[in-house]
């Protein structure tokens, strides 16, 4: 799988080069994100714009990330095509996540706890 990332002042953001992230991608796609946002500001963007397609697999891993950025820091998600919002609203990890209809909007958007 590959991820670039760059950094801001306020976030770091991760960029997924891939249209799938599937069962056969899911393993790859936490080792990276882990490389990936290891260190760096409280608030990781995850760009999707590129991803056209997500499964259950796709999906566990992203929260995977989440987790695995402990409770200091924040992954909101840019960029997502309509079938990968869609998946993300059935299973209501929309309230999980906050969902960001571009990078450009995610950037400038100081991202609000969805729990509040």
């Amino acid at each position: 799988m590959s991820l670039t990332s760059t950094a801001t002042d306020t976030a770091k953001i991760i960029t997924v080069n891939a249209a799938r992230i599937d069962a056969v991608m899911a393993i790859q796609f936490k080792d990276d994100m882990r490389e990936q946002a290891g260190d760096g500001p409280a608030r990781v963007i995850l760009d999707l714009s590129a991803v056209e397609f997500i499964d259950s697999s796709g999906l566990g891993a992203i929260v995977a990330a989440m987790k695995q950025l402990g409770s200091e820091r924040k992954l909101d998600l840019a960029g997502l095509t309509p079938s990968v919002e869609k998946v993300f609203r059935l299973t209501r990890m929309d309230t999980v996540f906050n969902l960001f209809g571009s990078l450009d909007d995610a950037i400038s958007t100081e991202a609000a706890d969805p729990s509040e």
